[in-house]
């Protein structure tokens, strides 16, 4: 009986001493691949925990308490008209231009909420993989056959792969239609319209915060990073008269929350990360103490911190070990992946799928790590293959994926878009 209950507890337990018994502690390569993992960790929390996922799970908290079950049925349910649920899925993702880690919370809010699972991970997809300033930096950096490529493939992927997601699990969306179909109106608090504005504002405070520096120094694009800082901190100030005067939260509270920010912002220009980490303290504070619909916006986005950050984290460590940093080596050897994906055979192709699906991209550093291995020899097809794959893809973005729709859609979506990649790569190869 004892060892009926207790044998699991004992398989770990030995497992793990075994791995630490045995760990390669000394040997270069693994000593490097540790060092990678942690200095990667720190770059991620650096560059996107605070700029880019703390804006992501005040969204979709905000989602979670402000917009109704019915409206997000209406529009991105099992029944909603196709057209629409599939179209506003994929601009709204393609308007975020986030990695695949920060589109995660707000692919969480809405599937909670009630959207079908199709519009679902149509949006999953589109917000990393239809960036538009990725596809031109692709075009001028990498060729324009490649970025015109990379922007169709990506658009149609996040299409089909949802419809098909959508198609396999049919049955169990028709029934989570009709368990949701007499769902009352909700009652309206305030117009739409307020909520678009409170809604928009966030998204501009996550889209600008994290505008990339583009490599030309002239134009459209470098002219929004130039004024990035400004244009969030007007976007800031909005969101805080949203808060007092459609949200009654209390005009002093605000002020004491948001003037240690815009001092520093003001006093220190070149502290942006400070100004910024503080008005997001001072957020948190007021919301997590106000009571009511406030308070709740606070909470629901405090869970999806609970559940994504740890996970994301974990994932982040682990993709750092196996592969390292951009140019940095991992346990893995760079030689191997670039000896890999050379010409255009299936194996090519699923590889560099593969690869890149459980790598970790950045917005955007998807581009010079494809140049460094075009340089050694990657094919044009594979190419393309790790531009689908990679960015709306990483570990850490499976854990999460895992814990919010379950192993099983987490295996069929992943491999919908290692397989789509492999075969749109081969296609792309055998054209050019």
């Amino acid at each position: 009986m004892f060892w009926k209950n207790e044998w699991k507890p004992l398989v770990w337990i030995t497992g793990i001493f075994i791995v630490f018994f045995y760990l390669p502690v000394g040997v270069p390569r693994f000593d490097n691949a540790v060092m990678e993992a942690l200095h990667l960790a720190r770059w991620y929390a650096e560059e996107h925990v605070l700029l880019c996922l703390v804006p992501a799970f005040f969204i979709a908290g905000a989602i979670a308490v402000f917009v109704s079950e019915a409206s997000v049925m209406k529009y991105l349910g099992p029944t909603a008209n196709k057209v629409i649920a599939y179209g506003v899925s994929s601009v709204s993702g393609s308007i975020l231009a986030v990695c695949s880690c920060t589109v995660l919370p707000l692919f969480a809010g809405i599937y909670r909420m009630g959207a079908g699972l199709g519009p679902a991970t149509t949006f999953l997809y589109s917000g990393p993989a239809i960036n538009v300033l990725a596809i031109i930096l692709t075009a001028r950096v990498l060729g324009l056959e490649l970025g015109i490529a990379r922007a169709v493939g990506a658009i149609l992927f996040s299409i089909v792969i949802g419809f098909l997601m959508h198609l396999i699990y049919r049955k169990e969306e028709i029934a989570k239609a009709n368990a949701m179909m007499h769902l009352p109106e909700p009652e309206v608090t305030r117009p739409l319209w307020q909520n678009v504005v409170y809604f928009g504002l966030m998204v501009a405070i996550l889209v600008f915060a994290n505008w990339g520096k583009p490599e030309a120094t002239t134009g459209v694009w470098y002219i929004i990073y130039s004024y990035k800082w400004i244009i969030t901190g007007a976007a800031s100030i909005g969101l805080a008269a949203v808060l007092v005067f459609w949200f009654t939260m209390p005009w002093w509270k605000v002020i004491l929350a948001s003037a240690p920010a815009a001092v520093i912002a003001v006093a220190f220009p070149q502290q942006t990360m400070i100004a910024f980490t503080v008005g997001v303290i001072g957020l948190s504070v007021i919301t997590s103490t106000a009571g009511g619909e406030n308070q709740e916006w606070f909470s629901q986005s405090w869970g999806f911190a609970k559940q994504i950050l740890p996970l994301l984290l974990f994932g982040v460590l682990i993709a750092g070990l196996l592969l390292g940093r951009p140019g940095q080596e991992g346990i893995i050897p760079s030689e191997w992946v670039s000896s890999a994906v050379g010409g255009n055979s299936i194996w090519a192709n699923l590889f560099a799928s593969v690869a890149g699906a459980f790598m970790y991209f950045a917005t955007l550093t998807e581009v010079p790590i494809l140049q460094g291995l075009i340089g050694n020899g990657m094919g044009n097809g594979p190419a393309l293959a790790l531009l689908l794959a990679g960015p709306a893809l990483s570990l850490p973005n499976m854990l999460v994926i895992r814990s919010v729709m379950g192993t099983g859609k987490t295996i069929v979506y992943v491999s919908l878009v290692i397989i789509m990649s492999t075969i749109c790569g081969m296609i792309f190869g055998a054209l050019f």
